[in-house]
């Protein structure tokens, strides 16, 4: 490896999932569409995707609400040289979430644990995160120095923004861009909520998810560019960074696909923000050990 190629620095990826179905059933993957993610996928196969894409450290996030997922994760990092942290899921709700949180960092692997995250997306009360249980439970997140990522629906940012606006001290990673609606290309309303979200410092955006919310077969490029460019604008490249969303992103692109036009979509940047993007934002925000 050349000089040059050794002192690049480390691409992260922000975001990506992993399951195995003979541990626990993924309750969430119904319907034909979804039939090529009903199987196991394992650390392995992801350091193998990695690695041909050139990606040299990861974040590995929830998928179910199951508590027993969390140390498994971390268990996982513990042994893995590419997982580099976890946000991990615990109930926002229960009155002893920061004993859980303490409890979490003395397990094999708990140095890894970096943030937590609940589907917010699938509650049916779209001021959810608002409630007074939530919004104790996320004050002992960012007590205990975690960060709080934010899986919303686009009618859910006013709620995002105005809990995060409460808690300055808690950092929110929004992922997946807040799942604008790429594929109906109705887009005004997002991009006012992304922007009253950005404006708080305390926030950031995860360049993630984007493939699946497009359509499927046929996306490009050009369909993703207007909401990246909104996110590049809002929150700029030091409070943005790229997740693959794999193995969910293969329903309609490969690994190195979605890297590849995330590289596309920000090849305007200066050399020091393509960085930020790809890894130093997810580095500083997630505390990785820094291996640029």
């Amino acid at each position: 490896m050349s000089a040059a190629a050794s002192s690049a620095p480390t691409v992260v990826d922000a975001h990506h999932h992993l399951w195995d179905l003979t541990v626990r059933d993924q309750d969430w993957i119904t319907g034909p569409e979804l039939a090529p993610l009903r199987r196991g996928f394992a650390v392995e196969e992801l350091e193998r995707e990695a690695a041909a894409a050139g990606v040299g450290a990861s974040v590995l996030v929830q998928t179910v609400t199951v508590a027993e997922e969390t140390p498994e994760f971390l268990a996982v990092a513990e042994r893995s040289a590419l997982v580099a942290g976890v946000v991990g899921w615990t109930d926002l709700t229960a009155p002893d979430v920061a004993d859980t949180l303490a409890r979490l960092r003395e397990l094999p692997g708990g140095q890894h644990l970096v943030g937590i995250r609940h589907q917010v997306q699938g509650e049916p009360d779209p001021r959810w995160l608002l409630r007074p249980d939530v919004r104790r439970g996320l004050a002992a997140v960012g007590a205990a120095g975690l960060v709080y990522d934010l899986l919303v629906q686009p009618h859910q940012l006013p709620a995002a923004t105005e809990i995060a606006a409460a808690l300055p001290e808690l950092t929110f990673v929004l992922n997946h861009l807040g799942k604008p609606p790429i594929s109906s290309g109705d887009r005004a309303t997002w991009e006012r909520e992304i922007r009253a979200l950005a404006a708080l410092p305390n926030t950031v955006g995860k360049l993630s998810g984007l493939v699946t919310e497009a359509d499927w077969p046929s996306w490009t490029t050009a369909d993703l560019r207007p909401y990246v460019d909104t996110a590049l604008e809002a929150f700029g490249p030091d409070r943005l960074m790229f997740g693959t969303d794999w193995p969910v992103c293969t329903l309609a692109a490969s690994y190195r696909e979605v890297l590849d036009a995330a590289r596309i979509l920000t090849a305007a940047l200066a050399p020091d923000e393509e960085a930020a993007v790809f890894g130093a934002t997810a580095t500083r925000v997630y505390r990785l050990p820094d291996a640029g």
